[in-house]
């Protein structure tokens, strides 16, 4: 015989399912208690009615009542994506994180690159698991104040990670809703593209804002275009363009090349009326740093200062919603 419960839960829409926190049923009564944190009134009160809906049209079912509650802290969350791979944006995703970090904000990361995740690389703790809290997962410290949860904190570094699009929502759930204690801002690390992690991110999370990251060159702000329609069509806030690998110095001669051209980003930003946040040169020192698990934006040299100045501008965008 089926567990009634099991049965009220399976009968909730999806968003419900995944926000729900705790199901009763006594004497016909069911009871639903869900979070609602970061909906507007108008998308409370349609939880709300969905549910109430489907609890009273289940069979054993004679009245329905829904509790939504909210996290006393409001937490949010910024997506950080891209079009298309090889632009730098967990790079950018970790450097931003740490730059906030380092102007007193409470942040965490979260690495929702299901099939390549590459935060523990990034921050050199690769091989570190992390523990958990009753049913929670408990994120990774580090030096920098950053924690972070990565799916390649629970499985082997070489290990390939076959899975459909609902065990990598599934997935990427765990790591959203993991005990992130005092954070008050999370930087999501999407994958590249437009697929099943970004509407599980949509549908389910619904991030306060996001930031696209591109190359300059055309090929890639075509597809960052497409990630902006995304967020768009999700009515998330797109708060900015930034524009990676603009510009090479030598550091031998001094001379100066565009090998993926420069400013077609922040031409891209103005064009679709968006905000420009900032253009990271093409850098061996960024990209030594990054290789050694010591993020870039921990030093004071002018990549430094290229993602703090980034990090700058996103504060304001926060204290300003």
């Amino acid at each position: 015989m089926s567990d009634p419960i099991d049965a009220l839960r399976a009968a909730l829409p999806q968003l419900a399912q995944s926000r729900l926190q705790s199901l009763r049923l006594t004497d016909g009564v069911a009871i639903a208690v869900l979070d609602a944190s970061g909906f507007d009134p108008v998308e409370r009160e349609r939880l709300e009615l969905s549910v109430k809906e489907a609890l009273t049209n289940a069979p054993g079912v004679r009245e329905a009542r829904v509790a939504l509650m909210a996290d006393k802290m409001r937490r949010r969350i910024i997506a950080v994506g891209s079009g298309k791979g090889g632009v730098g944006k967990s790079t950018v995703s970790a450097n931003i994180a740490v730059a906030l970090a380092r102007m007193g904000r409470k942040v965490g990361l979260v690495d929702a690159d299901i099939y390549g995740p590459s935060q523990p690389r990034l921050f050199g703790s690769e091989g570190v698991k992390p523990q958990a809290r009753g049913d929670k997962l408990v994120p990774v410290p580090n030096q920098w104040g950053v924690p972070v949860l990565s799916m390649g904190q629970l499985i082997e570094p070489d290990k390939a990670i076959a899975w459909r699009g609902p065990m990598a929502s599934n997935a990427l759930g765990q790591l959203i809703d993991a005990d992130w204690g005092p954070v008050d801002t999370l930087i999501v690390d999407l994958p590249p593209g437009t697929g099943d992690v970004q509407l599980t991110i949509l549908q389910r999370h619904k991030p306060d804002g996001a930031v696209i990251v591109s190359t300059p060159q055309d090929l890639a702000l075509i597809d960052a275009r497409r990630a902006i329609q995304l967020f768009e069509v999700g009515k998330v806030p797109v708060i900015g363009l930034i524009e990676n690998m603009a510009g090479y110095v030598c550091p031998h001669c001094g001379e100066a090349s565009e090998p993926f051209g420069t400013g077609g980003a922040e031409l891209a930003a103005k064009d679709m009326g968006l905000p420009f946040l900032g253009r990271i040169p093409l850098d061996i020192r960024i990209r030594q740093a990054s290789d050694a698990g010591t993020p870039p934006a921990t030093g004071d040299g002018l990549e430094g200062e290229a993602f703090a100045a980034i990090a700058r501008r996103l504060a304001t965008w926060l204290d300003n919603r």
